[in-house]
């Protein structure tokens, strides 16, 4: 019984040794199994965090690259922006783009001394708020025009004669996003194309011309002749109307001598010529008995040209007169020099009535006149004898006075 009891004592033991060391097995197994699970696992995590890591420092290594292209792209827009501002501003042509509302977008440079507009007062406001008829008309219109021709006057009062084309003004599709304005100013050139007109014609008029002067004068100094013994035989109650017949001759022999003088071929005697010597002697032969009147000489002492010194100083005798003679009640007579290139140009500028714009254009032809003494040659001499120098007189006038500018070669 006791041997039975000790063998059953020794088997449990056995079995729970065996049992124990089973389970010691399967928890090392257990263990093992979990530590090769971690070990993956921390492995497959790793790996992702480092490709992560990667695609970050890739990503930011393009953003480097995108900011890079990015600066050059921007230096490279300010670039072309900057050139096509350079050209747009540098084109003598006058230049303006409107948008679709028709608001001033765009002015250059040109087109701000052309039109005496400044373009930080006028970029942006409406059309019709800058600019005057015809252009308004135009521009309201939207038609495309290919070398117009207009007078336009200007916000100062400034007429001048503009060439000009308008079109749609076409983004990169082809898309109309507004109007431009392309002109040129033309006043100089209808200027010099009216004064070529204008020698041609005095040129065949002169030519008609001084045979009939030769022919009056003949006829002139007979009545002349019969006039002087008239006055030795009437009596005195007759001598007033002799006297009057006398003055009548001398007129139309003055009138006459200018005619001649107009029509005769210009032979310059070229010499250096002062123009302050002889715009200062021709104002104080003129000037000098006009108390009310002011005198303003900037000219330069030292400027000579080659020119007729006595023709020359008849043309500005000329001027002169007819400036002083438009100011009756007084005013400022004024001579200003500008150099330009191989030309100087002289202005002789008076605050009288002016000249009205009707009449303008025929100023310079022989006998037409205004003034009711006037024999309406003297602008005509003065003109010729500018053109027989080279050179060539315009003029500007409105109700505040006249300038007339005379340009000569060196």
């Amino acid at each position: 019984m006791k041997t039975e009891s000790i063998f059953i004592t020794t088997v449990i033991l056995l079995l729970s040794i065996l049992i124990i060391f089973y389970l010691f097995r399967v928890f090392i197994k257990f263990r093992r199994e979990r530590a090769r699970s971690e070990k993956r696992d921390v492995s497959e995590v790793g790996f992702v965090v480092g490709t992560f890591h990667e695609l970050v420092s890739k990503l930011k290594e393009k953003e480097r690259e995108l900011e890079i292209l990015r600066k050059k792209a921007e230096e490279r827009a300010g670039i072309i922006e900057g050139y096509n501002e350079n050209i747009l501003q540098s084109v003598p042509s006058g230049v303006i783009s409107f948008d679709k509302d028709m608001k001033i977008t765009k002015l250059n440079s040109a087109a701000e001394k052309i039109l005496d507009l400044r373009a930080v007062e006028t970029c942006g406001k409406y059309y019709a708020d800058v600019l005057a008829n015809p252009i308004t008309d135009m521009l309201k219109e939207k038609k495309t025009i290919e070398r117009g021709e207009i007078l336009y006057t200007t916000q100062t009062g400034k007429r001048i004669w503009l060439g000009l084309t308008l079109s749609p003004l076409m983004d990169m599709e082809k898309k109309t996003i507004g109007q431009i304005l392309i002109f040129t100013d033309l006043t100089e050139l209808k200027a010099l194309e009216a004064q070529a007109e204008l020698r041609k014609r005095l040129s065949s008029l002169g030519e008609m011309s001084a045979g009939i002067a030769h022919e009056l004068r003949n006829p002139m100094g007979v009545i002349a002749g019969y006039t002087k013994l008239l006055a030795r035989k009437v009596d005195d109650s007759l001598m007033p109307a002799v006297d009057a017949i006398s003055k009548e001759v001398d007129v139309m022999d003055r009138i006459i001598t200018d005619f001649l003088s107009f029509a005769r071929p210009t032979e310059l005697n070229i010499s250096s010529v002062s123009l302050n010597d002889i715009i200062r002697s021709c104002v104080t032969s003129i000037a000098v008995d006009n108390d009310n009147i002011d005198v303003t000489l900037d000219i330069n002492r030292g400027v000579s040209i080659s020119g007729d010194e006595i023709l020359l100083r008849q043309a500005f005798t000329n001027l002169i007169q007819n400036a002083v003679e438009a100011m009756k009640g007084g005013g400022k007579l004024s001579f200003a020099y500008a150099g330009e290139g191989d030309y100087v140009e002289i202005s002789v500028s008076d605050t009288g009535h002016g000249i009205p714009e009707s009449i303008k254009d025929k100023i310079f032809l022989p006998f037409y006149t205004t003034k009711e003494k006037g024999t309406g040659l003297g602008l005509a001499i003065a003109h010729k004898i500018i053109v027989s120098h080279g050179g060539s007189i315009l003029v500007d006038s409105n109700e505040k006075g006249t300038t007339f500018r005379i340009r000569l070669p060196m």
